[in-house]
């Protein structure tokens, strides 16, 4: 007598992810939209434009108001550049020119400061050099940087009062009848980006609107090289 075998039956299990599909579009564009994107920081430069200057106009620089900056950083024993760690070499006014570089032997204008932890931080000395050039200004900045710290340009708006000192320290930093100096940034191969940068930072600092960034030259390497062996001596 054959038995009467129950059999199971077996339903396949699928989901369908179809109607997600919307679902995900939706919560996409809700998320772009709500969301605010992050803007790269980065550091402005004032390149030069594109016009071309003439060499008297060039000229026109006083040269009490010029100060040549050098960055030359150190290196480790693999020959990679030490960050924080490096030596700085200035001059003010114009390189020397005609009988002045035949007797830079025994007048070189530059002068050298080590930077670094030894110094109290990476740029220091440099800070100071460039606070006493830049002290009318920095006088004004720090006088209206006490007006705006009291909330006195809209004491019921802070970010206008942001707004309204900032305004008023860029006509200072470009007011043309306090003594400026003008800033001509240099590097030698063993800077590196983050040297260049920190010199960069100090410009921001000490609130100095006239800078340049500029290619070392044969007078620079000579008055570096007569100034070590004059140390080493």
């Amino acid at each position: 007598m054959a038995k009467n075998l129950s059999r199971q039956k077996k339903f396949d299990t699928r989901i369908d992810f179809t109607p997600m599909v919307d679902m995900n579009m939706l919560l996409i564009t809700f998320f772009m939209l709500c969301t605010t994107m992050i803007k790269s920081q980065t550091l402005q430069i004032a390149l030069p434009s594109n016009e071309k200057v003439e060499q008297e106009q060039q000229n026109k620089v006083k040269q009490s108001e010029a100060v040549t900056i050098i960055i030359d950083g150190k290196v480790d024993d693999k020959g990679l550049s030490k960050p924080d760690e490096g030596m700085l070499y200035f001059f003010d006014g114009m390189p020397p020119q005609g009988e002045e570089l035949k007797n830079l032997a025994t007048s070189n204008p530059m002068k050298q400061i080590e930077f670094g932890a030894k110094t109290g931080g990476p740029l220091t000395p440099i800070r100071e050099i460039l606070q006493e050039r830049n002290k009318e200004v920095l006088k004004k900045i720090n006088e209206l940087k006490k007006d705006w710290k009291e909330m006195k340009f809209d004491p019921k708006n802070e970010e206008r009062n942001d707004s309204i000192y900032q305004a008023k320290a860029r006509v200072i930093r470009n007011d043309s009848t306090l003594k400026r100096p003008v800033i001509i940034i240099k590097a030698t191969p063993n800077a590196s980006y983050a040297h260049v940068v920190s010199v960069l930072d100090e410009m921001a600092i000490n609130s100095i609107s006239r800078y340049q960034i500029d290619r070392i030259n044969e007078v620079d390497s000579a008055m570096m090289i007569l100034l070590q062996g004059q140390n080493v001596k």
